[in-house]
């Protein structure tokens, strides 16, 4: 008889509750990082006040709520409006100039979250001249986050730093120009909305895009272990056109992946891409 300790029982259990999630609802987070994943996995049972691993699989094979609910702690969604706005300002000076000698163009914020990333693109293609030509195409694995994409209201009490990030991106106008307060809340304009398509994708399961100029995958690859990281990145290879560019966050690199030497460095400081 094998007696495993306490660690080993605690991950038997995660690799059940994984399994489940992706046998039930086709959502495949084997791949994710382990350590990432016990800490959300521990939030969705603080949440859904599950004392062990086996309670909550036990709760999301029976009740799709607590799944709904598990899925929110598993898709971290922290953004903001021009996050990290050096890697903004850097497309606008160096990448947009590229971008303005084709004559339609498509992106893809893979991993959107609620809509911010998305929005900011659309922003810098608005000011750029670019926007009236392009398709952004916006995708992640939680609906809910993207309901809030969709709709793109955000809290009055951010502006404040969205505005600090825009200006530090080189903003050339003033953010308010791209929303319409209501009540406690700033809403994205109509013209903004209308170039961005939100859509579900698996970044673990779903094929690429086709002929995309702009890759952006900011802070999700750090989420991935190494298998999943190459299986997205290849994905980002290929769905990019000729000569097309991706852009990684700050704790994210191409360096040890098997696609990297089909691309070359544009911004080491800025984690920005482009295909040989």
């Amino acid at each position: 008889m094998i007696l495993l300790d306490s660690d080993e029982k605690a991950e038997i259990e995660l690799d059940l509750l994984l399994e489940a999630i992706y046998r039930l609802y086709q959502h495949d987070f084997r791949g994710y990082a382990r350590s990432s994943l016990r800490r959300s996995v521990a939030r969705a049972q603080i949440a859904l006040r599950c004392a062990t691993i086996t309670d909550l699989l036990d709760r999301i094979v029976h009740d799709r709520d607590s799944f709904t609910e598990t899925l929110r702690h598993l898709t971290i969604q922290v953004s903001d409006l021009f996050r990290d706005p050096a890697y903004f300002r850097r497309l606008r000076e160096t990448v947009a100039p590229h971008l303005a000698t084709y004559p339609s163009l498509r992106f893809w914020v893979a991993g959107c979250g609620t809509g911010e990333e998305a929005y900011s693109i659309a922003i810098l293609l608005h000011e750029e001249g670019l926007l009236e030509r392009s398709l952004v195409y916006a995708t992640d694995i939680d609906k809910e986050s993207m309901a809030i994409a969709q709709a793109g209201a955000y809290e009055l009490f951010r502006m404040g730093g969205f505005a600090e990030n825009y200006r530090g991106s080189g903003g050339r106008a003033a953010l308010s120009d791209y929303f319409i307060p209501r009540g406690s809340y700033a809403t994205i304009a109509p013209f903004l909305k209308q170039r961005i398509l939100f859509c579900d994708h698996s970044l673990a399961t779903d094929a690429a895009f086709a002929e995309m100029h702009l890759i952006s995958c900011r802070n999700v690859l750090i989420y991935f272990d190494r298998a999943l990281q190459d299986r997205a990145i290849g994905l980002f290879r290929e769905s990019l056109c000729a000569r097309g560019f991706i852009g990684l966050g700050p704790n994210e690199s191409l360096a040890f992946s098997r696609h990297a030497s089909s691309l070359e460095i544009l911004s080491a400081d800025e984690h920005i891409y482009r295909v040989k």
